[in-house]
């Protein structure tokens, strides 16, 4: 978690784009707001668990970015739609 900076982008195991880091927030990365599908004045957020490694300036998930998308729909109880 240490090597994830603000601005990068955040990417699935597929490769598909999820979003861009605005901070981490604990043991999450917090999305921005302007990035990531956010709806109104809320963030989203993705579990450090969820984190397969950085590469460069992107942050790879160990999930396809969809099933990422749900998995965090499913904590949060509120939907996401990235």
């Amino acid at each position: 978690m240490s090597e994830i900076k603000e601005g990068m982008e955040v990417i699935g195991a597929d490769g598909v784009h999820v979003g861009t880091v605005d901070r981490l927030d604990g043991d999450r990365i917090k999305l921005t707001r302007r990035d990531g599908g956010a709806h109104g004045d809320h963030h989203h957020y993705i579990e450090k668990g969820f984190v397969a490694g950085v590469e460069g300036d992107k942050v790879r998930l160990s999930a396809n970015a969809d099933v990422a998308v749900t998995l965090e729909e499913e904590k949060s109880g509120k939907p996401v739609d990235l």
